[in-house]
């Protein structure tokens, strides 16, 4: 099992945060903007990845539904399959590591 990247204690409306911010990215922005919050470190870790994710994701989405005249926005529905899949492990209280996304923001100094 991977070494959690930060310790600390989890408590359920750290969880509830982290899962609703992969849904709902407004609320990443809430939890990232708050005093009390931004110092929660699994609500902003969770923050940080569900942020980057639906940006991601949504690049992604736009560049396919461009080079398929359109034809590929069918499969926008799609793209909330992995989003509600790690809001789930977050529910669970799981410090997860999105392959070349926790990567990416590791080296940008978003994540430690």
């Amino acid at each position: 099992m991977e070494e959690q990247p930060i310790r600390g204690e989890v408590n359920d409306n750290d969880r509830l945060m982290a899962a609703l911010s992969y849904v709902i990215s407004v609320l990443a922005l809430v939890s990232l903007l708050s005093e009390n919050m931004r110092e929660r470190p699994f609500q902003k870790y969770h923050a940080v990845h569900a942020l980057a994710a639906n940006v991601a994701l949504g690049v992604i989405m736009v560049v396919v539904a461009t080079v398929t005249l359109g034809f590929g926005a069918c499969l926008i529905p799609l793209a909330f399959v992995p989003l509600f899949y790690w809001a789930y492990q977050a529910y669970q209280g799981e410090w997860l590591t999105i392959p070349w996304l926790t990567d990416f923001c590791q080296r940008q100094g978003w994540l430690p």
